[in-house]
């Protein structure tokens, strides 16, 4: 297993937009952090923005396999300044 770390939204968006189409197992996850690299790029972002990226968050999390350290809802929105 290989892991690519990759800095910048914007660098982020145009790997995630030249990848996608040739990604077979996790499409559900790389088109939800393509909408979030796109969310992030936004000077204000807006509370409904930042519920997107708790979705995105959560949506992401439940399609990897275990992990120890998963946030609920409500933690991400504290996190983020936002009410549950």
């Amino acid at each position: 297993m290989t892991e690519l770390r990759i800095n910048g939204y914007k660098q982020i968006e145009r790997i995630m937009k030249l990848l996608t189409p040739f990604i077979r197992f996790k499409k559900i996850q790389a088109k939800a952090l393509l909408l979030s690299s796109q969310i992030l790029q936004k000077k204000n972002l807006e509370a409904s923005d930042l519920r997107m990226l708790v979705d995105n968050i959560l949506l992401i999390q439940g399609e990897n396999y275990r992990t120890r350290k998963k946030r609920n809802k409500i933690e991400l929105c504290n996190v983020l300044g936002l009410t549950p």
